[in-house]
C-alpha cells in the first residue's frame, strides 16, 4: 500500500468514501445557512424596525454603494485598520521574539505584558484621546496599543517553540545571521505569525470601530454611531455587514492562503 493511499484512508477518503466538498463550497454553503437563519429570525420577529431581513438591508447597501457614501467610510476604516495592524505586528513581533529568546528579559517584561493584556480597550482609547487629542494619531495609537500585547504573547510562545537542535546545527555550519533567520527561524515562526495575523486583524477592526464610534468624524464606526442615535437599525446593519463582508474577503483571499502556505512545510 502506497503512502498516498494510507493518507487517503486516514483522512476518510477510501475507495468507498464520498469525495469531500472543496473548501470554497463548504464556506459558501455555511454562509448561505447563516443567511437562511437571518431570514428565519426576521420572519419570526416580524418587525423590520427591530430586525430587518435581507430583503430590506441588501437594497440599502446597494443604494449606499451607488451614492459613494459607503465606499468613503469603508475606505477610511480600512486605512486605519491597515496602519494599526502594521504598527502592532511590527512592534509585537520584535517584543515577542526578544522575550521568547531571552529568559532574563522575559522575567522583567512579563508583568508589563500581563498589565497591558488586561487593560480594557475602552480605557486605552479614552486616555489616548485625552492625552493626544481627537485626531488620527490618537486613533491609530489607541488601536495599536490594544493589539501589541496579544501579538507579543503569541510570538513569544512561537519563539520558545523554536527547534534547538536546528539552531545548534546552524552554529556548527557557521551560518550567517541572515541565513539563520531566513532558513531556520522564519519557517518555524511562520505558522505562529500567520495565526497571530488572523487573530489580530479580527481584533483590530473591532477596536477601530469603537475608536470611530467615540471620536472620529468618518468611518464605519462613525456611521454606526450616527444611525444609532436615530435608532435606525437598518442602516446600522448596512454599515456593519458591509465591513464584515470586506474583512471576510480579506480572510478568505489573503490570510487563509498565507496560513496554509506557512503550515505546508509541517505537513510535507
Amino acid at each position: 500500500m502506497s503512502l498516498s493511499e494510507i493518507r487517503n484512508i486516514t483522512a476518510g477518503r477510501g475507495k468507498g468514501s464520498p469525495r469531500p466538498l472543496p473548501s470554497w463550497a463548504v464556506r459558501a454553503l455555511s454562509l448561505l445557512a447563516l443567511l437562511v437563519f437571518w431570514v428565519a429570525l426576521a420572519w419570526a420577529k416580524a418587525d423590520p424596525m427591530v430586525l430587518p431581513g435581507p430583503q430590506i438591508v441588501l437594497p440599502r447597501i446597494l443604494s449606499e454603494a451607488a451614492s459613494g457614501e459607503l465606499w468613503v467610510h469603508l475606505g477610511a476604516t480600512l486605512w486605519r485598520v491597515v496602519q494599526a495592524f502594521a504598527a502592532a505586528m511590527s512592534l509585537g513581533l520584535l517584543l515577542g521574539l526578544v522575550m521568547g529568546l531571552s529568559p532574563t528579559l522575559n522575567r522583567w517584561l512579563d508583568p508589563w505584558l500581563v498589565v497591558f493584556l488586561n487593560l480594557p480597550a475602552l480605557v486605552v482609547i479614552v486616555l489616548c484621546f485625552l492625552w493626544i487629542g481627537l485626531n488620527e494619531t490618537a486613533a491609530i495609537v489607541a488601536v495599536a496599543i490594544n493589539k501589541i500585547p496579544l501579538v507579543t504573547a503569541m510570538m513569544r510562545e512561537g519563539a520558545r517553540a523554536l527547534n534547538g537542535p536546528l539552531g545548534d546545527m546552524a552554529q556548527v555550519f557557521n551560518m550567517s545571521a541572515y541565513a539563520r533567520l531566513r532558513h531556520i527561524v522564519l519557517p518555524q515562526l511562520a505558522p505562529h505569525l500567520a495565526a497571530t495575523a488572523r487573530a489580530g486583524l479580527s481584533l483590530i477592526w473591532k477596536i477601530v470601530l469603537v475608536v470611530e464610534f467615540l471620536g472620529r468624524g468618518q468611518g464605519v464606526g462613525f456611521k454606526i454611531h450616527l444611525h444609532f442615535q436615530m435608532f435606525d437599525v437598518t442602516m446600522v446593519m448596512v454599515y456593519a455587514l458591509s465591513f464584515v463582508a470586506v474583512m471576510l474577503a480579506i480572510e478568505t483571499l489573503i490570510l487563509q492562503p498565507l496560513e496554509n502556505r506557512a503550515r505546508r512545510w509541517r505537513d510535507a
